[in-house]
Parts: structure tokens; sequence; C-alpha cells
């Protein structure tokens, strides 16, 4: 992998700027849920910012997200917590089937399991929309601007300047300069581009995934985060992330996994075809849920496959850092995606609280949160926090059991969920000493 520096120019050579621009400014690119929580930061911290957005138009796209307590925690120190808990559910427990319906394990979460934070199950337009309004109503409009795609990014001594174009492939604008730039533009980054030009294709893990969200009663106790199954014959994540509407019925998020030879190329807006993967749980029909007439009343279906990237070597050159899925995508798996980002936000926030040198802040954040982060990238390979799955379909050889007891004690089923925490973060005793 060819790493490249960014190209330096000195003074009076540098690109023209856009007029009424702060030279103090953090410049965010991208107002995604990393970019609209380090906005958010930065303004309550006291440290100018400005994001740009590629799109025209902010909308609430996508389905569900789970915000663990870790996440929960940061978003309450801004004053967040009211807003979300108006509009998400926060997630009582976990719960564990096997394929034929049966139960395994299940264990509170967030405050019904002891953590001073909630675990928020939430619409990612709805999480989006929060901070969003929560930014502009404290950083004000002029502190958001759309319609700027990132292109590259150059510095000086002085500071840094971003070139945008007007959209994806849009007319150029000028170049904006600013303090320093932090990436917060996604899987696709053009800045993370620009510092790895030569880097390889998102590494496939061999599973697939459909994403749904479908109005349908409460399951379980109506705040359960359900998996069922194994990824072999068919995995289901289901979890409602809004409160019941008059009629009863809530919305509901769904992701169905399998073990696919093939795929195509990570698009998170892709719609995917129900019939491609309805087969596999078609005896599904529960006491607690018919799952495939549950998949077949979404109201549409996103395909996307489980891909992550090899953990990079560094994040900050100079006045350049990364942040969120530009700095390390990772599977979906385990509801980190989003969290890891707002915790990169808070860390990066004291980081340049801390120290004026914008280099030495930027290296600083890269030294917190890099490790952790490769950390949860690797173990999401190969112990991801469904193992409790895992273990039981190879237990079992993927057959009803008489009594989970005889299968797998609840000392080790524990143990699993418990260790999947401190890798992530996110333990009680973790949060305690955080």
């Amino acid at each position: 992998m060819t790493v490249v520096s960014l190209i330096v120019f000195h003074r009076g050579n540098c690109l023209q700027s856009e007029p009424g621009e702060n030279m103090d400014d953090v410049i965010i690119v991208g107002a995604g849920v990393g970019g609209l929580t380090l906005g958010l930061a930065l303004q309550a911290a006291g440290i100018p910012c400005r994001i740009f957005e590629s799109a025209a138009e902010i909308k609430p796209i996508g389905v569900g997200i789970n915000l663990l307590p870790h996440a929960t925690k940061e978003l309450a120190s801004l004053g967040l917590e009211r807003a979300l808990a108006q509009t998400a559910v926060a997630t009582g427990d976990a719960t564990f089937f096997n394929r034929f319906g049966q139960l395994i394990y299940q264990e509170p979460l967030g405050r019904a399991a002891g953590y001073d934070h909630p675990q928020f199950s939430i619409h990612r337009g709805d999480l989006q929309m929060v901070l969003l309004d929560a930014f502009v109503a404290r950083a004000g409009h002029d502190r958001l601007i759309r319609n700027h795609h990132c292109i590259a990014v150059e510095q000086d001594d002085n500071g840094v300047s971003v070139r945008f174009c007007e959209g994806p492939n849009g007319a150029p604008h000028t170049a904006v300069r600013g303090h320093i730039v932090i990436a917060c533009d996604g899987i696709h980054s053009a800045i993370r581009k620009q510092f790895y030009p030569d880097e390889g294709e998102p590494r496939y893990s061999g599973v697939n995934m459909w994403r749904g969200v479908t109005r349908w009663k409460p399951i379980l106790s109506g705040a359960s985060m359900v998996r069922a199954g194994w990824l072999s014959h068919g995995k289901m994540v289901i979890y409602p992330i809004r409160h019941a509407d008059a009629d009863g019925l809530q919305l509901i998020n769904w992701v169905a996994e399998i073990e696919t030879p093939v795929h195509r190329k990570r698009d998170w807006t892709r719609p995917g075809s129900i019939d491609d993967f309805v087969p596999a749980f078609a005896d599904w029909h529960f006491d607690w849920l018919d799952v495939p007439a549950f998949i077949r009343a979404a109201d549409s279906v996103l395909e996307f496959p489980m891909v992550d990237q090899d953990p990079l070597p560094r994040w900050s050159f100079g006045r350049v850092t990364l942040l969120g899925d530009a700095a390390h995508p990772m599977v979906p798996r385990g509801s980190n995606g989003a969290g890891q980002a707002i915790l990169d936000a808070s860390a990066l926030t004291v980081a340049l609280k801390a120290n004026d040198n914008p280099a030495a802040a930027l290296a600083s954040y890269q030294k917190q949160r890099l490790e952790a982060t490769t950390r949860i990238v690797l173990t999401n390979r190969t112990n991801p926090p469904d193992a409790i799955l895992r273990e039981v379909f190879q237990r079992t050889k993927d057959r009803p059991f008489a009594v989970i007891d005889d299968v797998i004690s609840r000392d080790e089923l524990l143990a699993l969920s418990e260790g999947y925490k401190r890798i992530a973060g996110y333990s009680k005793d973790a949060l305690r000493t955080g």
C-alpha cells in the first residue's frame, strides 16, 4: 500500500478562498453521524467549525442502527438524550434463538442491565435529523454548507485548502481554507483515497445482507433485539426503532444475513430483492413471529455485502485526519459503525482542546482511537457479538435441542457476551473508569 503526501503550497501560492470564511475554522467534510456529532462537540467546546456536505438536500434515509451505552453517554453529554428518547426505542434485552425458534439466551441491555445510559435503537434518518437540527440551532445555518463534494485537500504552514465541486461530478467551487480538515466522508472517502490511492478493494466476509423495516405489532418485549439462526442457513437480526403508533404497530428494523459466494459493490442505498433471500427463512414460523410474512411486509429492501477494509497504519497527516467510516470501515455487525464514529468525535474534540498545535492534536487523537478501532475491525472478522449463535450451531450440528443447558452453560454464554463488550469498549467496568 502506497501512502502519498499532501501537496504543500508555499505562502502566496495558496488556492483562492471563498469569501467570508474563517481561517480558524475546523473544516468537517461530511454531514453524516460522525460529522454532525463532531460539529456539535466542537461547538460545545468553543472551537469554530463548518460542515460541508456533498448532498444538496439532507434527507432522513437508511434503516435502523443501534447506539450502545458508550455512544449514548457521549450524546447525552451534548444534551441530546431527551430528543433521542422521543423517537428511539430504549432497547431492553438481547434475545438469541436458533433457526428452529428455540430460546438460547437472553440478557438485559442498557439501563435495564445497570448501565448509566440507555441503549437506543433508532432509524438512521431519525438520528441524523436529531443531530442536524441540534447543530443548526446551536451553530447557525451558515455553519452547514450543502452541495459541496470534496475532491482533494492541500496544506501549507498556515492552514488547509479543500477543493470542492458542486455535488458529485458537478462544476468546481473555489477552494475553502481552514485551520484543519476532518474527513467524515464515509466509506467512499475522497480524502482517504488521496492518502491511500493504491488501497485494495474492500474485504468481503463471505456474507451478504439484506435490510429493511416493517410496521408490525411489537415482538416479544416490544424493546427486544432478536438474533436468530446462523449464517450458513440464514440469520436474522430484528429490533424496533420507533415507538408504537396509535394502531399499535411499531417500525421494526430487520437484517437478513446469509453466506453467499458472490456480492456486488457496496452501496448503502442499493435496492435488494426479497426473492433473493426469503427462501432461506421459508419455514421460520414461530409462536413469537412469522418471519416470512414479516419480511414480505417491508416497504422496501436494501442489499449490502458484509465488507470491511484492512486497518490503516495512520489516519493523521499534518493538519488532516480521518474519522468514522472514512478511518475504519468495519463489517456492519455489533452496533459499532455509528457508535465508533461518535467516540471518534469525542476523542478528537478533547485532543483539539488540549493542544494548540494542530498536527500534535490530530496525532494524539489517532493514538487514542486507531488501536481501539483496529481491534474491533479484526474481532468482528473472527469473534463477532453473535458468536453465541455460532457456538450453539456448531455444538448441536444445526439440530433442535431438548434443553439448552445440555448444550452450553449459562456461564459460557455470559462469557461470550461479556468478552465482546470488553473488546468493543462498552463493558460496565470500562464505562465506569472511562
